[in-house]
């Protein structure tokens, strides 16, 4: 694992668009899934990360809380399932499951989603407006799986709560760190450096 850091797209880009199915369901899932939502959250996450692991109740609870308030939501895997057959679909599915999500959790095997959006690590986050253009990019909270702070999402839940009230979003913001992307050998984006993340 290599600690990895949010490559910070630039903010007011637009949502690159995504068709994948959900673990759960099989529905397709796209933009268009959430047309008419105030926002959408894009999440890629893992099953075995630890630092996704750290938070991923969490990430339910913030379904729960604004799921019903004009949020849209989606989780996307995009690791090299042949070397890391625990963030295969079945899965997902049964983190899915476990945790309550209450949001579409999906796989993106051949990993063009997450080079569309630049992730490059798990956990990464992308919330995007009502018109699907960027506004915040960056880290759950402060919280990390060894420094003894507690996961409340707080960056992530003052951007969300500013969008759903029609503000803007603080423009200072903080990378998120997590573990790299595994990607699939020669499928390795540009910019991938596999240098460890600095806070």
């Amino acid at each position: 694992m290599v600690r990895t850091a949010s490559t910070m797209l630039p903010l007011g880009v637009s949502a690159p668009a995504f068709n994948l199915p959900d673990v759960v369901s099989g529905s397709p899932i796209s933009l268009e899934t959430f047309a008419g939502k105030s926002a959408l959250l894009v999440m890629f996450i893992s099953v075995h990360c630890p630092f996704v692991k750290h938070v991923q109740t969490q990430l339910a609870q913030i379904g729960k809380d604004y799921g019903m308030k004009g949020l849209g939501m989606v989780g996307i895997s995009p690791n090299d399932i042949d070397k890391y057959p625990d963030d295969a679909p079945e899965h997902l599915q049964a983190l899915a499951h476990a945790e309550g999500f209450n949001f579409p959790v999906c796989c993106d095997p051949s990993q063009a989603v997450a080079k569309a959006y630049t992730a490059a690590c798990t956990p990464d986050f992308f919330l995007f407006d009502r018109d699907f253009h960027l506004a915040y990019r960056g880290q759950l909270d402060d919280s990390r799986p060894s420094n003894g702070k507690p996961v409340t999402g707080q960056d992530l839940r003052h951007a969300i709560e500013s969008l759903l009230a029609g503000n803007e979003v603080d423009p200072t913001q903080r990378p998120s760190i997590g573990c790299n992307i595994k990607w699939i050998p020669g499928n390795e984006p540009e910019y991938f450096t596999g240098i460890r993340a600095e806070e």
